[in-house]
């Protein structure tokens, strides 16, 4: 058998696993509604835009006096010719935003995950992963040499035996490393218990907060800043609440994030973000900071949704982020939920394995703070009629 004949089998049993991922385009603004295509608008249930600001006028503005003042792209890395004065400020801005000392800019958060680990952790290290961390996390450890350790998701006891392990072990350098929310259930992670173990340990905090920077906590700015804590590393995204458009970080004290500049492979070998999405990034974090009236819209938003769908008799994970996690446990009734409800007007997508395990298939509907109750009620109502259709309800 060749290789693209190997290549073709592989993909043929992903088909019939009903385990094969669609792409359906959107025709214009990324928003509580979008078009499909040139006849209709649906509702749209399944985006990062958590404050609504993916198309607010102040970031197109932004992005567009940005284009004309510092044009499309760098066309450099950022240590060749690739910086200007709006990376320099969105950094600022990114780190005086979340307490810390200095914050670095990447292509993207999964960037930022991918490029953290191997400039600070080696062979004497040890990094403690929490088994659900984003697949971000997992292959940027991979790229490090330091020893790995991983602990069941939100398990305390366990993450404390792998640190103890760790250290009998002779590790040098400690982290512990979590996302600050869970992105396929909606869990907030542990973070007071973990910072008091770090502590004890003397271990650092590692959080990925890019389901949480912009609306979790007091002025959104984040996870540890809802338990009261201080992480050492925060990583982030600019393409959720903050904008939605593109880019990561990484925030952290002065010397970690001068060895990032120094040593992070994805930013010294990758282009600087556009000016255009940096100009926009500061506007969205100006929105997000004073963004109190959004966040408690989103919350309501969440609640509506949580209650109206238990109500109708749907199995929900428990929580209250705005992620909320419609439980179907088989792909192909997640796959046939997703296709019904966008014919009824509601875009959502299933997830299911390799994203989430087997067996626990869902439908991963995510709030916005530019729903209305009538755009939520609409969604609960089509949920609803279609889940009795399938025996579900």
């Amino acid at each position: 058998m060749s290789t693209l004949d190997d290549i073709s089998a592989e993909l043929d049993q992903i088909r019939a696993q009903s385990l094969w991922k669609t792409e359906r385009p959107i025709l214009g603004h990324q928003g509580p509604h979008i078009r499909v295509d040139k006849r209709r608008e649906v509702l749209n249930f399944c985006a990062n835009n958590y404050l609504g600001l993916a198309d607010h006028p102040d970031l197109v503005e932004a992005a567009k006096e940005a284009l004309d003042s510092h044009g499309l792209g760098m066309a450099s890395v950022r240590f060749i010719c690739g910086t200007s004065d709006l990376h320099e400020a969105l950094e600022r801005r990114i780190a005086d935003y979340l307490r810390m000392d200095d914050a670095i800019l990447f292509a993207a958060c999964f960037d930022a995950n991918g490029g953290v680990f191997e400039p600070l952790f080696g062979e004497q290290d040890a990094i403690v992963s929490d088994a659900l961390n984003h697949a971000s996390i997992i292959d940027g450890i991979r790229l490090s040499k330091a020893k790995r350790y991983r602990y069941a998701n939100g398990d305390i006891n366990g993450l404390e035996a792998q640190i103890k392990q760790a250290r009998s072990e002779g590790a040098r350098r400690l982290v512990i490393v979590t996302d600050g929310v869970f992105s396929m259930d909606g869990y907030f992670a542990k973070l007071a218990a973990i910072r008091k173990l770090a502590d004890a340990h003397e271990a650092l905090v590692m959080v990925d907060d890019c389901h949480a920077t912009g609306f979790i906590g007091p002025q959104g700015r984040g996870t540890p800043a809802k338990a009261h804590i201080k992480a050492d590393i925060l990583t982030g995204t600019l393409g959720k609440a903050l904008g939605g458009s593109a880019g990561g970080y990484i925030a952290a004290s002065q010397p970690i994030v001068d060895l990032m500049r120094q040593r992070a492979r994805p930013y010294l070998f990758s282009n600087a973000l556009p000016p255009a999405i940096v100009a926009a990034s500061l506007k969205a974090i100006d929105l997000a900071e004073k963004g109190d009236k959004l966040r408690t819209r989103l919350f309501q938003n969440a609640k509506r949704f949580r209650t109206g769908m238990a109500a109708a008799g749907f199995r929900l994970l428990p929580g209250e982020h705005p992620i909320i996690p419609v439980m179907l446990g088989e792909a192909k009734a997640a796959q046939e939920m997703a296709v019904r409800l966008y014919e009824q007007g509601v875009y959502v997508t299933g997830f299911f394995f390799p994203v989430v395990p087997k067996g626990t298939a869902r439908i991963r509907t995510q709030m916005s703070a530019a729903h209305t109750p009538a755009d939520i009620d609409a969604a609960i109502a089509a949920f609803t009629a279609v889940g009795r259709e399938m025996g579900i309800v």
